[in-house]
């Protein structure tokens, strides 16, 4: 699947939630992934290499945590993302898979997540990561055959803005120095 995300860290949190609230927008409750990251050894940011993630996920502590493999290729030249992702019943099988495919550990990411559906194919997710100061918006949608990618781009950071954010951040949340 063909995405673009847009991230920025937050000015406040809380700010941000009020103005969402003040049009009737309401996050869903929190909860928690956790991701370790793999790259293919040579990975360099910036040359269209993939990364894997396995991905941890608790929406309720009553219930059993799901796992996923999620593949990120970012296309540097067109600013798209290629996520796929796909249900993992063994853990740790899967992990091996990966380190015997020449995939070597980056970084773990932990956060607290929460969610707004804001069309069939836009997400916004508000983002407390473990070991930084501030949250995080990103806000992730579709690509559809036939649009812009800059157009699309442009109406997610416009959108952004309108709630007064413009601390937008590149990176994937494993490539930031905490």
């Amino acid at each position: 699947m063909k995405k673009i995300i847009v991230k920025c860290k937050l000015a406040s949190r809380e700010g941000f939630v009020d103005k969402l609230s003040d049009i009737e927008m309401e996050f869903s409750p929190i909860y928690w992934q956790h991701d370790r990251v793999y790259v293919p050894k040579g990975y360099k940011r910036g040359i269209n290499m993939p990364r894997l993630l396995m991905r941890t996920e608790m929406k309720a502590v009553d219930k059993p945590a799901k796992y996923y493999l999620i593949l990120k290729r970012h296309i540097e030249d067109s600013g798209v993302d290629v996520v796929d992702e796909t249900v993992v019943k063994d853990y740790t099988e899967m992990v091996n898979i990966i380190l015997q495919l020449g995939f070597k550990p980056q970084k773990e990411v932990s956060r607290r997540r929460q969610e707004i559906k804001m069309s069939e194919d836009t997400s916004l997710y508000l983002d407390k990561i473990d070991g930084t100061n501030g949250s995080f918006a990103k806000l992730e949608t579709n690509l559809k055959e036939g649009d812009s990618v800059e157009d699309v781009k442009n109406d997610l950071l416009k959108t952004l803005a309108v709630f007064g954010e413009k601390n937008v951040v590149e990176m994937s949340y494993s490539e930031i120095d905490y």
